[in-house]
């Protein structure tokens, strides 16, 4: 039989067809993959496929033949990803607050992609997620990827960064005035992506939302703050706080009902210092950025929550709690 143009690409659109089109409840015969090769403009003989599949499996794809007395055929046994697995990542971009609508609808498609048309569906059935509040800022991945490309080559960015006034309408701060800040950390919390950089002009360290930020630039003048951050662990840095909002740190002890436990790990991780206090409660001993982000986290847990030191803290977290009381 005389050779086609396309005789080249014959076993990469074998592997195409057997990913696209089976799993372990879907197969292909010889003969549908002989179809499949010649609607592509490929001839193919049953003999041939025999071999193309044990070319395929020798070079390491996990084919699997079910006999043909049962209905059966070739099918793509393993791949790269898993079908719980594409469920999981589905799930993530579907629920993810800093992805938009219309990139979320493009990582899932991307995501289908490595399943098999059948498997697929199953995927489609996890993408609706009721009320989702989402990021509007279509440049997010782009902004991050600028970022991570400044870090890799050691220069200061630029940006602009605005907020949102009552009419839901773009306000720039700094009265639109240019950022520039040395990037050192790119960190996820509270689902959100945030900058952790240094400003030079002020001295210090700060982080900002990336969906916030636009027009952003890398530019070529090198970064500031190493000597700061060499000293600086990210994770720490961002466990201290709460709702990604600055306060001063302090060492401070905090009592708990024995019943919120599950909560403080859930927020602290297990290495945190918990000392028993009475048959009902509980404390933690922990450096933290204390602010009213902190004060609103613990009111929200109940009034058994007591700040046991230090006094100053102890004394604004009632004071806190006055002022709510006061305003209703």
């Amino acid at each position: 039989m005389a050779k086609s143009e396309n005789q080249k690409l014959k076993l990469l659109y074998i592997v195409q067809f057997l990913e696209k089109y089976t799993d372990e409840n879907h197969y292909m015969t010889t003969q549908e993959l002989i179809e499949k090769l010649d609607e592509v403009g490929i001839k193919a003989e049953r003999k041939s496929i025999y071999h193309d599949i044990s070319c395929l499996m020798e070079y390491g794809y996990e084919i699997e033949k079910k006999p043909s007395k049962l209905n059966g055929g070739f099918y793509m046994k393993k791949r790269t990803f898993e079908l719980p697995e594409l469920k999981l990542l589905v799930d993530e971009v579907s629920a993810s607050k800093y992805i938009t609508p219309s990139k979320s609808k493009e990582l899932i498609q991307k995501l289908e992609a490595l399943a098999s048309v059948h498997e697929a569906k199953q995927l489609q059935r996890q993408v609706y997620v009721a009320n989702r509040i989402k990021s509007q800022n279509e440049s997010i991945f782009d902004n991050v990827d600028m970022i991570h490309n400044a870090i890799l080559e050691n220069r200061m960015i630029q940006f602009r960064y605005y907020e949102y006034t009552i009419e839901k309408k773009i306000k720039y701060r700094r009265e639109g005035k240019n950022y520039i800040i040395s990037p050192w950390a790119v960190t996820v919390a509270d689902e959100n992506y945030y900058l952790i950089g240094y400003d030079s002009q002020a001295g210090i360290i700060k982080h900002y939302r990336i969906d916030k930020m636009s027009e952003m630039q890398v530019l070529n003048e090198k970064r500031d703050g190493k000597e700061m951050f060499g000293q600086m662990d990210i994770v720490e840095y961002t466990n201290k706080m709460f709702g990604m909002f600055s306060g001063t740190e302090e060492l401070i002890t905090i009592q708990f009902p024995n019943h919120l436990i599950g909560v403080v790990i859930d927020r602290f991780g297990k290495d945190i210092d918990i000392r028993k206090r009475d048959e009902n409660h509980f404390s933690i001993r922990a450096r933290l950025l204390v602010s009213n982000q902190l004060y609103g986290w613990l009111a929200g847990m109940g009034p058994d929550i007591k700040i046991l030191m230090p006094q100053d803290a102890h004394e604004k977290y009632i004071n806190y709690l006055k002022t709510l009381i006061g305003e209703l």
